[in-house]
């Protein structure tokens, strides 16, 4: 298990390192070197997503490891209170950041070969209320420099307010629990 310390309170989740085994240890190396430690939640979409885990308070990029390979076919479904892997458009390029589903998002599981899905790699066991109120602060669109394309991108649903991940640790050295 890992608890993901916010502003807002806690988020404790259990990991699935049967049906996702390197999407789990990608994500405990991160937990485990402090990686996610004052980033953000940098993408807040209510009745959707919370996204973060790679971007600074100051909204800057950190720098993250070579993405791992997709895990999406292992059968599980990005419901509500499950947690998943984020992605570039390329279909292997799960790094560091991370999302919490707030409904049933059928659309993002894995759909034929070509298809791409969402790792779903852990479950909200604790933390739910938690999760209900960062979905609903108001959000805004920004301009951010983007080194993969070299200009300026927008960046939809930044909350207004910082919700900043003070620290994530393993609660257990266990993956299976």
């Amino acid at each position: 298990m890992v608890q993901i310390d916010t502003t807002f309170g806690p988020i404790i989740i259990r990991l699935f390192p049967d049906e996702a085994p390197k999407t789990c240890e990608n994500f405990i190396s991160y937990v485990n070197e402090g990686f996610y430690d004052n980033t953000i939640f940098h993408r807040v979409i209510d009745g959707f997503i919370i996204q973060g885990g790679g971007f600074t308070k100051d909204l800057r990029p950190k720098n993250s490891k070579a993405p791992i390979r997709n895990e999406s076919r292992q059968g599980l479904s990005n419901k509500k209170g499950t947690v998943s892997m984020a992605l570039t458009i390329d279909n292997n390029s799960a790094s560091s950041q991370f999302f919490f589903n707030l409904a049933d998002n059928p659309d993002l599981d894995y759909k034929t070969k070509k298809g791409k899905g969402y790792t779903v790699f852990a479950e909200v066991i604790d933390g739910d209320k938690v999760l209900e109120r960062i979905q609903k602060i108001r959000t805004k669109r920004i301009m951010l420099y983007s080194d993969i394309y070299k200009r300026n991108i927008p960046l939809h649903d930044v909350p207004e307010d910082t919700v900043l991940i003070n620290k994530a640790r393993i609660l257990r050295s266990n993956l299976n629990n």
